[in-house]
């Protein structure tokens, strides 16, 4: 399907690719990942033909049809159904010459024209646009809409809609899920496991790629690197690449090493000189074997408010909606310190409602919302980022808010989110989406939340950023709200779902899997009223032995349960997270003490300080060592009881 032999590219003379070679066959669906500005989107444009490669080839069928996701759309008064259908050049072609032929009274083109289009079948083009619009969120009234009554996010929306009802043979996806909900991306999911052709997609959702893509392509050290499989799968393979490459790279520098001090040694004596001379050339045709660099550029953490309200917010009685109009209605919900919260619901439902509703932004119509005296907010969603000062650098964002924060701490404060030396100090107007949003997450950081309101945090953020954000999140001890279609983030950040649907919002008791088939069932019949939520009553029975249903108390008593047991479960597992990454920490200062300790020269009589220090360094690690791991082991004991306690 694509072959791309001995290519070089290079863009602002930056170059993105060096001879890199690459097969893809037909039907593969290949996620393509790495670092952002190594060259992703450069290779989709090169692909469509808008760039040109400094060298080598790139090659694909004759008669290619290609279809790709454009980025932007300007506004028209063109419907969002039309605008869909205009994604099918073939159709809009036909329908063209067939009006013309029509105005010229041409029977004979007229018939030719209905048979291509009963080939084609056009008559099922309205519906097929209205089932990609309804997959990807819009409500049946949205199909007449002009596309200029639509924000941004959806208008990309439609720009996947309407590359999706392209028939095509190659289908290029830019960062797909950026604009999606979950439902959205589930929905997506589905559609590109039956697409028939060949996909090439880049992404920064893992469980998207875990779902969709077959193969992967890793854009490493201006190299295209190709893995089979899924991203989970690449994980693995990659860290076993790693490896090899390390150890590799260090049987290589302790060579290089044996042969420089023999350069140094007799490069001066006569009868060695040429010796000396062979092995300088030996090391100028060596070809360096690059150190395995897998640090993420990003560490960052929330830091906890200094004072704590519990519990930190609560709304009675409460009705959401906008003017006149209730979305939600009869919310009773309560947030506690160490509350984690994932908000599932169909598009529509409410869940930006309900956020606003617990942010106090005007949403709550009626009812009785109270904050704790201490309650300090963080909140984050997209149109956050259009309330940033684009004129205003990283470190203005934060000065501004702390004035007597030394300029050391902020750096080293926005150090943990990639914001470094100039870039620290520069307009963000200039910055991606995804530095925008670093930016908007520093500042939330910075200003010490007790509750994070977080709707959609990973959008546009790469792998890595949403890697730290996961890590940050799970060591947050502050209260947790978050709307996310990634599902990566939601499984590792939050202990319980509420289901936002039917204007209602109330306790879910399944997981990500079971609210996808509720999500199924309710697609099926839409009439039907949810059922999915009481499947796991009779799971509950069969674990008591019971013959009865539980009733509402019984199950309100449950959930209490499990959540003091959630709760007290939280700080031993953060203290065995801890506690392995300090035995990792003493392993790696043990392993580096040991291998000074192989040092011949420390056992000269120039070297005995140096060993009876490097001994005594090795007594106190491995001392160290055998008490944390101890320590481990004992919380890892607690730590499993009170999971068997909480799973049964």
């Amino acid at each position: 399907m694509l072959t791309i032999t001995d290519l070089s590219l290079q863009r602002g003379g930056v170059w993105l690719l060096e001879n890199v070679s690459l097969t893809v066959q037909p039907g593969q669906r290949v996620a393509i990942v790495g670092a952002n500005g190594a060259g992703k989107s450069s290779l989709f444009q090169l692909l469509l033909g808008h760039l040109a490669p400094e060298q080598g080839s790139v090659s694909l069928p004759g008669g290619c049809r290609i279809a790709h996701m454009a980025q932007e759309v300007e506004a028209s008064q063109r419907s969002a159904r039309d605008f869909v259908l205009d994604g099918d050049f073939e159709l809009r072609r036909m329908e063209r010459e067939l009006a013309d032929a029509e105005t010229r009274d041409d029977h004979h083109a007229i018939a030719r024209l209905h048979g291509e289009l009963d080939v084609h079948e056009a008559w099922s083009a309205p519906r097929r646009a209205d089932s990609l619009l309804r997959g990807l969120g819009f409500a049946d009234s949205d199909v007449d809409r002009p596309v200029s009554a639509f924000s941004g996010g959806w208008r990309i929306r439609l720009n996947l809609a309407q590359a999706l009802m392209r028939p095509s043979d190659l289908l290029l996806l830019d960062e797909p899920t950026n604009h999606l909900d979950l439902d959205a991306c589930l929905w997506l999911e589905n559609w590109l496991r039956r697409y028939p052709g060949t996909l090439l997609f880049i992404s920064h959702d893992r469980d998207f790629m875990d779902r969709v893509a077959t193969h992967l392509v890793h854009f490493d050290n201006k190299k295209l690197e190709l893995y089979t499989g899924n991203y989970s799968a690449f994980e693995v393979q990659r860290s076993e690449r790693l490896a090899q490459q390390q150890s590799n790279y260090e049987r290589q520098q302790a060579r290089i090493a044996e042969i420089q001090r023999f350069i140094d040694r007799f490069k001066a004596k006569a009868t060695k000189a040429r010796q000396a001379q062979s092995r300088v050339k030996a090391l100028e045709r060596m070809e360096r074997i690059a150190p395995a660099h897998v640090d993420s550029p990003f560490s960052f953490e929330f830091p906890m408010a200094d004072k704590v309200s519990n519990p930190l917010l609560s709304i009675r009685n409460g009705v959401a909606g906008h003017g006149q109009t209730a979305i939600l209605n009869n919310i009773n919900v309560t947030l506690l310190p160490g509350s984690r919260i994932g908000l599932l619901g169909p598009n529509g439902a409410g869940k930006s409602t309900f956020m606003d509703a617990l942010r106090g932004t005007g949403t709550l119509l009626s009812g009785e919302r109270t904050c704790g005296e201490h309650l300090s907010i963080g909140y984050f969603a997209q149109h956050q980022l259009e309330a940033l000062d684009l004129d205003a650098s990283p470190f203005l964002h934060l000065q501004r808010l702390s004035p007597r924060a030394s300029e050391q701490s902020v750096r080293n404060f926005l150090g943990g989110f990639d914001f470094h030396g100039d870039e620290a100090l520069s307009p963000i107007r200039s910055f991606s989406g995804g530095e925008k949003a670093r930016v908007a997450l520093a500042v939330i950081a910075w200003q010490k939340p007790n509750l994070l309101l977080l709707d959609e945090p990973t959008n546009h953020l790469d792998l890595e950023m949403r890697q730290a954000l996961t890590m940050a999140l799970q060591n947050f001890d502050g209260a947790i709200v978050v709307v996310s279609h990634d599902r990566h983030l939601l499984r590792n950040t939050v202990d319980e779902f509420w289901l936002v649907s039917d204007g209602t919002v109330q306790e879910y008791d399944g997981d990500l899997e079971d609210y996808e088939r509720w999500l199924a069932d309710r697609r099926k019949d839409e009439d039907e009223p949810p059922k999915r939520q009481v499947a796991e009553d009779s799971d509950a029975e069969k674990k008591a032995g019971s013959a009865q249903a539980l009733t509402a108390d019984e199950r309100k008593a449950r959930k209490r349960q499990e959540a003091e047991l959630r709760q007290k479960l939280s700080p031993w597992r953060k203290k065995q997270v801890s506690l392995e990454a300090r035995m990792d920490q003493l392993q790696q200062q043990l392993a580096g003490v040991e291998t000074s300790l192989g040092d011949p020269a420390v056992y000269e009589d120039s070297g005995k300080v140096r060993l009876k220090t490097l001994l005594a360094e090795q007594t106190e690690l491995k001392r160290a060592l055998e008490e944390t791991e101890a320590e481990w082991l004992e919380v890892s004991e607690t730590v499993e009881n009170l999971e068997a306690e909480l799973a049964g």
